[in-house]
């Protein structure tokens, strides 16, 4: 049993929770996945590890309310246990694998949508912590929505924050704020966007012609974690890969988008249905 050491609610519908699990800090890398359960007959529900503490021996992850599983992980308080907390899973982000020599002195930019800032938060802090200069631009609808804004602010150079209604930071979508930087002559040597499929896809459009090599996470389609129930397949580069266990990280430019947010429909009425089932208390 994987006991819950913190429950920190940072919106009303999006959860923060620290897990103790020594093994799987010991192993965590960024960009990588778990798989929880909150009870023996729950549904295994895949999740971005957000932060991990190896000599604490904790792993922390956000959990957003969406459906009869998810409220039912947000449920749970300090002190309970979820049935299984497996991991980490996929691969690590590319830079892990290299020479800490190499990423110090480099310049990424990351771009965060909404949730995204949870998987975005321990790619940053990993290459902060390498020397590396960091540059987030955070994207939200309001400024409520917002999450993990301080604990970002302090493992990068600069948090840019841009707001749909410009309830805080600047008005407009993260596109903008993108041509904006590059236009005052900044200039990155990496970048990689997290978030909603559509915000991920005019991102690799706005960078296309840059040069600048772009990743980015396709989390949102996994949903058994290994691959099996080909949930998560995707076309890139002309070729079929599975999320799970090829990604969650590919290359932007070679996604087909279109694809992937089809593929994020196809099961919107099975969710419904558990859903509903949920609040006429079956399927629980």
């Amino acid at each position: 049993m994987y006991r819950i050491l913190k429950k920190e609610f940072l919106t009303p519908s999006i959860c923060l929770m620290e897990v103790d699990a020594p093994r799987l800090a010991a192993a965590a890398q960024p960009g990588q996945f778990l798989i929880v359960r909150a009870r023996p007959q729950g549904e295994r529900i895949p999740l971005t590890i957000c932060d991990f503490d190896r000599e604490k021996g904790s792993v922390t992850i956000v959990t957003q309310q969406v459906g009869a599983s998810s409220r039912l992980i947000c449920s749970l308080a300090e002190g309970d246990s979820f049935t299984d907390f497996a991991g980490p899973l996929g691969q690590p982000s590319e830079f892990v694998n290299e020479p800490v020599g190499n990423l110090a002195g480099r310049k990424y930019l990351f771009v965060a949508g909404g949730l995204g800032m949870a998987p975005v938060y321990p790619q940053v802090k990993y290459l902060h912590s390498c020397g590396a200069s960091v540059d987030v631009i955070a994207g939200a609808k309001t400024a409520d929505l917002l999450i993990l804004e301080k604990e970002m602010a302090l493992v990068c150079d600069n948090l840019y924050v841009c707001t749909d209604d410009g309830s805080k930071g600047d008005k407009g979508l993260v596109t903008e704020k993108i041509k904006a930087l590059l236009s005052e002559g900044v200039r990155y040597d990496r970048a990689v966007a997290i978030g909603p499929m559509v915000m991920m896809k005019f991102v690799a459009l706005t960078l296309r012609d840059t040069g600048i090599p772009l990743a980015v996470s396709l989390n949102t389609l996994m949903i058994d974690g290994t691959g099996m129930c080909g949930g998560c397949r995707v076309t890139v580069g002309g070729k079929n890969r599975f999320a799970c266990v090829e990604g969650p990280e590919f290359n932007a430019y070679e996604v087909d988008f279109d694809e992937a947010m089809r593929r994020q429909t196809m099961y919107r009425t099975q969710e419904m249905e558990s859903d509903h089932q949920c609040r006429i208390g079956r399927g629980m």
